[in-house]
């Protein structure tokens, strides 16, 4: 097993990528995506490059 989770969307997700989030990228889920990895200091599995103006750890580069 890969020890993989699901994280679900949280409010407080919700909240960040709506309240706190810069307007780097205007796509909303993207902003979810990148609001869940700040909201729980975890790092992103993403190969998209964009996400590297914001203050969270990017694998998969």
């Amino acid at each position: 097993m890969n020890n993989l989770q699901i994280l679900p969307i949280e409010l407080a997700h919700i909240f960040y990528a709506l309240e706190a989030l810069p307007s780097h990228h205007r796509d909303p889920f993207d902003r979810i995506l990148i609001a869940q990895p700040i909201v729980e200091k975890i790092p992103l599995l993403s190969v998209d490059v964009i996400f590297d103006v914001y203050p969270v750890q990017r694998i998969w580069k």
